[in-house]
């Protein structure tokens, strides 16, 4: 990855910020995309001061402007992109029957639109390059998971989206990942929407129990390094898909199960 150009949606926390250090210490340039600016200039400085140079921009990826903008950017300053990873991401937790519709059209604008848009604008320097498109999804994107609709939705959306980017562009040298983590460290859960659109501001999980961010960007790393098609990330996440696969009805239930022993959960 020496020298080359990598864009960080989301790259402001979690997986993201554990992507643009490990993108960094291989010697990548690093572009950091997010809403929250102050966090993104205390990551740069941190990097900066490592030897990577690095650039941030602004950007709410459910904006096309915004998205067409950070593409725009990157090529004025670096004059390529190699890697752009669609992290950008929000999730919420409500019953489907009581969820107000602005919180699902909030989550694919972010998720899947967000993909859109900067696939679409990164996408010519991308298959110049010989690039890699990456999209972090999950294994909701694989089992609709109880509570999480419009969080589910995104994810089967973002793997079709990127499945058919992948084969339209097959001769053209394009690499695309979709990358599947199951649950890990990081701060989607506590900023998280209810039924209404307003934060959880708490994680109905044992964060300490999860995958660390830090390992599951160095696992996307390498995928983007072997150019793997996808990767489905902790041992719960793999026998959900597995299972899923032949025994979905059976899948069903553990998952309701599973979700429903949740602190405060929306169905019991």
């Amino acid at each position: 990855m020496k020298d080359k150009v990598v864009i960080i949606t989301g790259a402001s926390s979690g997986i993201g910020k554990a992507l643009a250090f490990e993108f960094a210490g291989r010697g990548a340039k690093i572009v950091l995309s997010a809403r929250n600016e102050e966090k993104l200039n205390e990551i740069s400085q941190v990097l900066k001061q490592n030897g990577t140079e690095v650039l941030t921009v602004k950007t709410d990826v459910s904006k096309e402007f915004d998205c067409k903008d950070l593409i725009e950017r990157t090529v004025a300053g670096f004059g390529r992109i190699d890697v752009l990873i669609c992290n950008a991401g929000i999730s919420m937790r409500a019953l489907f029957e009581e969820v107000n519709l602005d919180v699902i059209r909030q989550l694919m604008n972010t998720n899947f639109w967000g993909t859109v848009y900067c696939s679409k604008f990164a996408l010519p320097y991308l298959i110049a390059a010989k690039g890699s498109l990456v999209g972090v999804s999950s294994v909701a994107g694989y089992k609709g998971l109880p509570g999480r609709t419009g969080y589910s939705s995104s994810k089967f959306a973002i793997q079709g989206l990127l499945e058919v980017i992948r084969i339209e562009n097959m001769k053209k040298g394009l690499h695309v990942l979709i990358a599947c983590p199951g649950f890990t460290t990081s701060n989607i859960r506590k900023f998280a929407l209810s039924k209404n659109g307003n934060s959880q501001e708490e994680t109905p999980l044992d964060e300490s129990k999860l995958m660390p961010a830090e390992v599951v960007a160095e696992k996307i790393a390498n995928a983007v390094v072997k150019r793997k098609d996808r990767i489905i990330l902790t041992t719960m996440g793999k026998l959900t898909v597995l299972l899923n696969k032949f025994l979905p009805s059976l899948m069903d239930k553990m998952v309701y199960n599973h979700m429903a022993k949740e602190p405060n959960s929306p169905f019991t």
